[in-house]
């Protein structure tokens, strides 16, 4: 489902993920065949890194949830790029972007921004140009914040 996504955009070589089987009849999934969650991400990346011979700081990672946590505070201590997809507060708070949108292109935003340095009117003008209007485009840093009354201020 990944590599057909990215089709024509990234090789299916380049693409590493969780692996599954499908039941041909009915697409469902009926078995994980490997999960490289956690460390085993960062192992996948320090392996791509030594074969392509790629500094860490030309890393970009995306990732939605808390198997990505080690690998993202690897890729940050590298200098990489991190991009959130998910707005669970684990990873929003590692991540140096976090991108929320129902389209996977979106988390090209960031990266034409921070990482390759564009600016704003010529990543619109790049998405117009495939056909795509980016409509809305709202940068927000949200802090989460609880207040409670003490019931007995006195004591604290």
């Amino acid at each position: 489902m990944v590599e057909s996504a990215l089709e024509g955009i990234v090789p299916a070589d380049h693409i590493y993920g969780a692996e599954c089987a499908y039941d041909a009849t009915s697409g469902e999934i009926c078995a994980v065949t490997q999960v490289p969650a956690g460390y085993g991400k960062v192992a996948i990346l320090e392996a791509l890194a030594s074969r392509l011979q790629i500094s860490p700081d030309r890393t970009v990672y995306v990732g939605d949830g808390s198997s990505d946590v080690h690998v993202m505070l690897h890729v940050n201590s590298g200098n990489g790029f991190t991009i959130a997809v998910s707005e669970a507060k684990h990873i929003t708070r590692i991540a140096r972007r976090t991108v929320i949108s129902d389209n996977a292109l979106s988390v090209l935003v960031p990266i034409l921004e921070d990482v390759v340095g564009w600016e704003a009117t010529r990543i619109r003008q790049l998405f117009a140009s495939k056909g795509l209007a980016l409509q809305q485009w709202d940068k927000a840093r949200t802090d989460w914040v609880t207040l409670r009354q003490y019931s007995d201020v006195g004591t604290r």
